[in-house]
């Protein structure tokens, strides 16, 4: 995995945090928190999709988030996770493995050859 690859994980894992946050933030702390973290998920995003395809950039970063939201919130907050939301995020990691499956490496080495 590279770098760039690396990056929209880390993106997509503090967009968890940063939607958690716009439900639980209850202080200027945590709402200040939550906006620092939606900034910083959303320039790691940028600057990756300069050398990634944006469509599968988006669609990695969107469904680490929102697979991430769904179970956190089960887990931290008690909410209740069913076989059917289970059987979605499942259909939905799958789509985003196959986005990555087949994104070309040839289009990655000539955007950062062009940097």
């Amino acid at each position: 995995m590279n770098r760039y690859w690396l990056l929209l994980v880390v993106a997509g894992l503090s967009e968890i945090g940063w939607v958690a946050g716009l439900k639980h933030a209850n202080s200027w702390w945590t709402w200040l928190l939550t906006l620092a973290t939606i900034a910083f998920s959303f320039w790691v995003m940028i600057t990756v999709s300069r050398v990634l395809p944006v469509g599968t950039t988006y669609a990695v970063f969107t469904g680490i988030g929102a697979a991430g939201t769904v179970i956190g919130e089960s887990v931290f907050f008690g909410v209740e996770l069913n076989g059917a939301k289970l059987a979605l995020i499942a259909v939905m990691i799958i789509g985003i493995a196959g986005l990555k499956l087949t994104t070309g490496h040839d289009s990655e080495a000539g955007k950062e050859g062009d940097r």
